[in-house]
């Protein structure tokens, strides 16, 4: 809601040196942030630099920002920095042609068509744990890394990776760390000095151009239409616009969103996952009840999904607890207010889904792994945007159900 009323800014620190704040964001971004929600409450205000900073910590507010109000924000300065990785894929876009190209991939993510995709997903986890021995260890976060790499692989691109998994993982980790770096204020200067963590961004990106415009040409050539992502965005047409298709480059751009957003962030929901239940022995004995008890000791198919509901609810308060996403951000076109309280065209607005899931106003005792706090009667008396992990509004994440179907299926 814009105004000329509300001229105060909302409380927030106002350290005497103005650097403080940016070296405290970059030392512990979560603490600093869940130290402005824990002092300030549902709003706060810091300088980082010459720009304002407001963070949202109130469902509401979030609410109108992401929904009711989202014309009136962008993408915030870091993901716009992005760019150089990501180029112009969903995750970055904006305007008219962020809209068009939703409406290019919208259909590859329908619920039958993602229904379709479930046999793979549960093959390629079944194939993955029948190689793990009894009394072995494993690094479990670089096992789910290949798992979902290998799934996203398939069923978005029709390609079996499964044999290049590591080393486009290790790509894809090195992009990951670059990808922190560059949503950071002064990356853009880090970017141009010749560091070792530099160059091993540029040949990790060199690395995975490769494979997917590989992917890209392959399918070009051949024609053939596998029914996965990158065949129906080939051959889609805009036809609310100008009637054509995607370039080779537009559609590496969305296959290295897809491949970022799509299989890092699942591998880290699935990872914290198995922490938690490793933690939690009763939460598992009664996860692996309703397995014996829907599944009966086969492998789970598409049909099975919405039986798992504790499955589910396990999966849904390990997000909570460790979000994949764990903030948003947006810069404001105009002024806007919330509360009384103005905030000026150009600030940025940053909604953390690590410090709203850890709000004990709507989660109390929020470090404790509880599951039952996923009952419909309890998701029923919170507000819509106390949990958000997949963002909302018209940039709500396009591969939200994919990854819900995923880490349910693969659980079980």
């Amino acid at each position: 809601m814009t105004t000329a009323a509300a001229a105060t800014l909302p409380p927030g620190p106002r350290p005497l040196i103005p650097a403080v704040n940016f070296l405290s964001l970059r030392r512990n971004r979560l603490k600093f942030l869940q130290g402005l929600a824990n002092e300030y409450g549902e709003l706060a205000h810091f300088m980082l630099g010459p720009v304002p900073v407001f963070l949202l910590n109130n469902p509401d507010a979030i609410r109108d920002v992401l929904i009711t109000h989202n014309k009136n924000f962008m993408k915030g300065e870091g993901l716009q920095r992005a760019k150089r990785l990501l180029g112009e894929g969903l995750l970055t876009s904006e305007g008219e042609f962020h809209l068009r190209q939703r409406r290019l991939a919208q259909p590859a993510f329908h619920r039958q068509r993602i229904a379709g995709y479930a046999t793979t997903m549960v093959e390629y986890a079944a194939q993955m744990s029948a190689e793990w021995q009894a009394g072995e260890t494993r690094d479990i976060a670089r096992e789910m890394m290949r798992l979902t790499l290998a799934i996203a692989g398939k069923t978005l691109f029709g390609t079996d990776v499964i044999h290049e998994a590591d080393e486009i993982g290790d790509a894809l980790s090195t992009t990951m760390a670059a990808f922190n770096r560059l949503t950071l204020p002064f990356s853009q200067l880090i970017e141009r000095l010749p560091l070792p963590s530099v160059q091993r961004f540029k040949q990790a990106k060199k690395r995975l151009d490769e494979t997917i415009y590989r992917m890209i040409n392959e399918r070009r050539q051949s024609g053939a239409d596998h029914g996965d992502l990158l065949s129906m965005l080939i051959q889609a047409r805009d036809t609310e616009g100008d009637g054509t298709g995607m370039t080779d480059e537009q559609l590496r751009d969305e296959a290295m969103t897809i491949f970022l957003a799509g299989h890092e962030t699942t591998a880290n929901a699935l990872t914290w996952t198995w922490y938690l239940l490793s933690q939690n022995p009763d939460v598992e004995a009664r996860l692996q009840a309703e397995a014996d008890a829907v599944l009966g000791g086969r492998l789970p198919t598409a049909e099975d999904y919405p039986r798992l509901k504790y499955t589910e609810m396990v999966l849904a308060e390990s997000m909570r607890l460790y979000p994949p996403a764990w903030i948003i951000g947006r810069r404001a076109l105009g002024d806007y207010e919330i509360n009384g309280y103005h905030i000026p065209a150009g600030a940025i607005l940053l909604m953390s889904q690590y410090v709203m899931h850890h709000n004990p106003k709507y989660f109390p005792d929020p470090e404790r792994f509880d599951p039952e706090r996923w009952t419909p009667e309890a998701k029923e008396a919170r507000p819509q945007f106390s949990y958000f992990p997949f963002g909302g509004g018209p940039r709500l994440c396009i591969g939200e159900n994919f990854a819900w179907m995923e880490g349910v299926l693969v659980d079980r």
